[in-house]
């Protein structure tokens, strides 16, 4: 569904931009050549065919989920204004 130069200018107004007549001409032709290529990837007959999470089989090295720190959060809430039940206190913003 090829577009026109007049609802290539209307979109421009809609989207508040000004373009010559030039740059509306070229950006129909853009446009529609983006319109042509989405038709010719929807005639493609994908049936059977299982979607990919990404493009190459690509498998993720994972560490081991191990602690490597120690808990120091008595040793940062020490420095807080206000703690209260290992939380820290906040003044209220919205009322």
């Amino acid at each position: 569904m090829p577009l026109s130069l007049d609802e290539v200018k209307r979109i421009a107004h809609l989207a508040r931009l000004e373009i010559s007549e030039a740059e509306a001409a070229q950006t129909q032709g853009q446009l529609n050549d983006i319109f042509r290529l989405i038709e010719q990837m929807q005639a493609v007959d994908t049936a059977g065919i299982e979607p990919m999470s990404h493009a190459q089989d690509v498998v993720l090295r994972l560490r081991e989920d191990a602690v490597t720190e120690s808990d120091q959060r008595p040793q940062f809430q020490s420095v807080a204004p206000q703690v209260e039940a290992g939380l820290y206190l906040v003044p209220k913003v919205i009322e």
